[in-house]
């Protein structure tokens, strides 16, 4: 794991110790972070870094900038490869030599052997950059779900590349202006999402390869592609139920023991449900055999936020949790309260690991948490099951009923009815009137929009046209359209923009922290097996999420196998979290409404009427009202604004950012 930098100089700019000194600018940005290692390469026009942290025992080995003076190639590179075996049997390496073969060392075989089509044939998580010097090209990728980010600038002479951005903005010569486009879609999309287009950033000037892509730099010219990494994906058919079981475990156990590969302690984030739970029933087992004791993570909610939700919702979900560990075994759990956080005392820290505006407020406080206690406990590796609904815990039963209707599939139809509403523990006619709905959706009255559209100045909405640009996008401008996961799932793995958040609180997690984030519900493998999978094995006999529910049987315990009637909520304790600031909160609200600059791009008198309606502390539930996530948006913009006025940027700089971006 590395944070990696270079400057390939087209040849019309600054070239020799010029070069060098800028690239030193680079390096010498990413000191903020721990390192094991710290390594640079340089030639004439190209400049070359990596600042690596050491997690698996190969890359103890590895010497990156490397250049192969055979091939006539050099690369840097932030890879961990998850098909070490597969590459180098491909790649013709012989047996003895492949334990200790470095993942830097099969990149540079691949692209030696493939060319530009060597990123079809990675499994991992991974950005690099390959000068080809016969060819005077610089060639690179990021990997098919973006989990490491690689941001550049490209001004015309040379074409500068990092992992995190302020390095980029700290080059000589480097515009600080501002995005508009960026900043208007954060505030006008009511969706979690940051922006749509996966190439752009905050900063007008700095852009990063987008997930699922490869870039090419010659002739002066920058050229991006995607590749389609999934490729075609044809139906998995099998003649039993235990078949499908055991190709599932077979696949999926791949996953998570291809993610334990590291010489340092394995954690894994763990909530009271099927995806962390399984990552870590299978994580546990295999470390078991190894002589090792899995780590786990679980946020639990404040006393004093005591357990509000509906019975079918649970905010503290240590009895599941508990259950899954004393089932499982050989697993050393943590229940993490953080009692002095709120996502108010960790606004900050998060910009500045982000270095950008970020939307995840509500989860903000524990999410970093937790990578911090694991740092303390010497983990290099940290398992989660994001990706889980959309590929192991798949199992949309409304809307694979509402296909059955459409079919006339009827006998089957009244049978899955029936054993769903008991399984669900509601009533049929419920259930028939959820089917409805997806049959014949609600009708939306034209222009509605969610309240969370209200946040942007009307001005500058229509300067930059940004509704119109978010409705040609598919985004749910009115907040009403019912969910849909079957479409949700093909959107999920059709649209880079999608993968971009994790990706990216991720990388510039594990860089802070010196750990590996990692999710075997998403390796490439698994989301090729479950693509393939029949919608029939997701859901069936009454059961959503089916498959693993069924494959799981022995490896979790049936209250949680088979728990089809209460799900966790997360920051349900948000308000009693905030409630020290209170005061000191809305203070802070009122000086943003008074800021010129914020007036520009906030709807001021939306803000104040939101506000106004906590004046007193509110009860528990507003954390998830729409005016409470209106301000805390605007909040983070505020802030990540006054802090590039008063620290990276001197006033006349940030002057330049504002009327670059105007």
């Amino acid at each position: 794991m590395s944070a990696i930098a270079g400057i390939f100089n087209y040849g019309n700019g600054s070239s020799g110790y010029g070069l060098y000194e800028e690239g030193l600018s680079l390096m010498s940005s990413l000191s903020r972070y721990p390192a094991d290692d710290v390594r640079l390469w340089s030639s004439k026009r190209l400049f070359m870094g990596c600042h690596a942290q050491w997690i698996t025992p190969e890359s103890v080995l590895e010497i990156l900038p490397y250049y192969d003076d055979e091939r006539k190639l050099a690369l840097t590179a932030d890879a961990i490869l998850d098909n070490r075996d597969e590459l180098a049997g491909k790649l013709g390496i012989r047996q003895s030599e492949r334990a200790e073969i470095t993942d830097a060392r099969l990149l540079l075989l691949a692209y030696a052997k493939w060319g530009e089509e060597m990123p079809l044939h990675l499994v991992g998580d991974f950005a690099f950059a390959i000068w080809d010097e016969a060819e005077d090209k610089l060639f690179g990728a990021r990997d098919f779900s973006g989990n490491r980010t690689m941001y550049y600038n490209d001004d015309g002479s040379r074409f500068a590349f990092c992992t995190t951005i302020m390095p980029l903005l700290r080059l000589p010569g480097s515009n600080p202006s501002l995005n508009e486009v960026w900043i208007a879609e954060y505030l006008a999309s009511p969706s979690r999402l940051e922006t749509i287009d996966a190439s752009s950033t905050v900063y007008r000037h700095i852009k990063q390869i987008p997930p699922s892509h490869a870039f090419t730099v010659r002739g002066g010219a920058v050229r991006l592609r995607r590749y389609d990494a999934l490729g075609q994906t044809s139906p998995l058919k099998l003649s039993s139920d235990a078949e499908y079981h055991e190709a599932f475990l077979s696949v999926f156990g791949q996953a998570v023991s291809g993610r334990l590969r590291t010489f340092r302690e394995v954690g894994s984030f763990l909530s009271g449900g099927l995806d962390s739970g399984t990552v870590a029933s299978l994580a546990a087992r295999e470390l078991g055999l190894r002589g090792k004791t899995l780590h786990t993570y679980s946020a639990i909610p404040l006393e004093s936020g005591a357990d509000w939700t509906s019975k079918s919702r649970i905010a503290d979900e240590r009895p599941m949790i508990a259950a899954t560990v004393a089932h499982v075994g050989n697993i050393r759990e943590q229940y993490l309260r953080f009692e002095q956080r709120s996502p108010l005392t960790e606004m900050d820290g998060w910009l500045d690991t982000m270095e950008m505006p970020y939307k995840f407020i509500e989860n903000s406080y524990w999410f970093g948490s937790i990578f911090e206690q694991a740092a303390k406990d010497g983990v290099g590796v940290l398992l989660n099951g994001a990706r889980g609904n959309f590929t192991v815990s798949f199992g949309p039963a409304l809307e694979y009923y509402a296909a059955l209707l459409k079919r006339l599939k009827l006998v089957r139809f009244y049978r899955e009815i029936y054993q769903y509403s008991r399984f669900k523990g509601i009533g049929r006619r419920r259930v028939l009137a959820y089917v409805k709905d997806r049959l014949f959706p609600p009708k939306i009255p034209d222009g509605a929009r969610s309240g969370l559209t209200r946040l942007i100045a009307p001005g500058f909405a229509s300067s930059t046209g940004i509704f119109e640009r978010l409705e040609e996008a598919g985004i749910d401008l009115s907040g009403r359209r019912l969910p849909d996961m079957i479409s949700a799932r093909r959107d999920q793995f059709d649209q880079v923009h999608h993968w971009t958040n994790s990706g990216t609180s991720g990388t510039k997690l594990s860089l802070r922290h010196g750990i590996w984030y990692r999710d075997p519900t998403n390796d490439l493998r698994v989301v090729r097996f479950c693509l393939s999978v029949p919608m029939s094995q997701y859901v069936g006999n009454g059961m959503d999420r089916a498959l693993i529910r069924r494959a799981t049987a022995g490896l979790l315990p049936d209250e949680v196998r088979l728990n089809g009637r209460t799900r966790g909520i997360q920051g349900a304790d948000g308000i009693a979290r905030l409630a020290p600031s209170w005061p000191a909160f809305l203070r802070e609200i009122e000086q943003m409404c008074r800021d010129e600059a914020m007036a520009e791009w906030i709807h001021v008198p939306v803000v104040r009427a939101a506000a106004s309606k906590y004046k007193e502390i509110p009860g528990p539930a507003a954390i998830y009202e729409t005016d409470m996530t209106l301000l805390m948006r605007s909040l983070v913009l505020y802030r990540f604004l006054s802090r590039l006025k008063g620290g990276d940027f001197n006033e006349q700089r940030m002057d330049e950012a504002f009327a670059g971006s105007a």
